[in-house]
């Protein structure tokens, strides 16, 4: 693994705006760089990435299916007990689920680390599954790249495959929040997935869903939503006025609610009690004294949390990184540090995508700050050799 700096292409941003891609710079700062891309061999791929991510995303699922047989396990989650039915109907009955990514610290050498599971409402996606596909196509096609460079990315034809194998239905829809350029980015490419399958695929905002006398969830003209893609988070929908109403509705969600165990941070040290010494999980516990300093060697994170908000840091060397941020209302953990590898001046995370139950490929980002946030930067990867 390793990063290598290339010339951009000139006409880059006309080229992923086509694509939707809107959001390539974040008030004023490039999101997408291309200035540079990460190199992989095909043994660090296989052996180190896609292999762990199938091994991980199947624990995951069996920590699921322990989870919904234990209220104990359920009410440790932080899941509200009116909910309990809702979360452990939904995997009993096998509502399908769409995609996740699983966040590794990997430096190319030693076992992936798992950071953290990101199962409900991932974003990167389009860039994941399409930008940087058609970038490393552009590259080789302008003599840049050898033609034998390749990238772990079947992300657009798996989503398509998936959406394929769904139930067959009515008209489904792609939510998100108003005003998250991201968010609507993400939304749209699943929507062109799920054209590409037949489906008869639309968008509206999670604000204009509708609910009849009735408890019928219905969009701005009154039609029944019969299948409900929302970029809008469990934990949420729990706690608002919408959510009260989703346990008796008709409506198909994804993701279905059992993802509310995978995407919550608690699933963590699940994940190691029930593993405990797996070489791609860390050590972690539910933390009962978050109060206290962190230990020399840990990293305090909430069960809920986007983009590394309220993370704490404290390294094996007394380096202290915090991140501050809305989410303090709910358990926290602890779970031992592992360095992002450093590459120049930047912190390299690489996100590995599941879709359906298959590993479809990774994304890079990088930061400047060993809590990868919202401001990170995300470059294309290579895979040769």
């Amino acid at each position: 693994m390793k990063k290598i700096s290339i010339e951009e292409r000139p006409n880059w941003r006309e080229t992923v705006e086509r694509e939707g891609f809107n959001f390539h710079t974040i008030d004023g700062e490039r999101y997408w760089d291309e200035r540079g891309y990460y190199e992989f061999t095909e043994a660090q791929i296989t052996r180190d990435l896609e292999e762990p991510t199938r091994e991980l995303h199947e624990m995951c699922l069996d920590v699921v299916d322990r989870v919904v047989s234990s209220e104990e396990l359920l009410s440790g989650l932080a899941i509200p007990s009116e909910f309990f039915d809702l979360v452990r109907n939904s995997w009993r009955q096998g509502h399908p689920h769409l995609y996740g990514r699983f966040d590794f610290a990997y430096n190319g050498t030693g076992p992936a680390k798992l950071l953290e599971a990101n199962m409900d409402t991932p974003t990167s996606l389009l860039e994941a599954g399409s930008i940087q596909l058609l970038w490393l196509e552009d590259q080789i096609a302008r003599g840049v790249l050898p033609v034998e460079a390749t990238q772990f990315n079947t992300i657009a034809e798996d989503l398509v495959r998936a959406f394929a194998a769904f139930p067959v239905g009515g008209a489904f829809y792609f939510s998100a929040m108003s005003g998250s350029v991201e968010d609507r980015g993400t939304t749209d490419f699943l929507r062109r997935m799920a054209a590409h399958a037949g489906i008869d695929a639309r968008h509206i905002n999670v604000e204009d869903i509708g609910l009849t006398a009735k408890g019928r969830f219905v969009d701005l003209e009154g039609c029944w939503i019969e299948r409900l893609f929302k970029l809008h988070a469990w934990e949420h929908i729990f706690n608002e006025e919408f959510g009260r109403a989703v346990p008796a509705c008709d409506t198909q969600f994804v993701e279905p609610a059992w993802k509310a165990v995978i995407s919550n941070k608690g699933i963590l040290p699940l994940l190691w009690k029930f593993n405990e010494g797996h070489p791609n999980l860390l050590p972690a516990y539910v933390d009962s004294n978050p109060k206290n300093p962190v230990p020399k060697g840990w990293v305090r994170k909430p069960f809920f949390s986007r983009e590394g908000a309220n993370i704490e840091i404290r390294t094996d060397k007394d380096q202290v990184v915090v991140e501050d941020g809305p989410y303090t209302d709910a358990p926290y953990i602890l779970q031992a540090f592992s360095p992002l590898p450093r590459f120049g001046d930047s912190y390299t995370l690489v996100g590995s995508w599941v879709v359906a139950d298959v590993a479809s490929g990774i994304g890079i980002r990088e930061d400047d700050s060993l809590i990868t946030k919202d401001s990170s930067r995300f470059l294309p990867h290579v895979v040769l050799g």
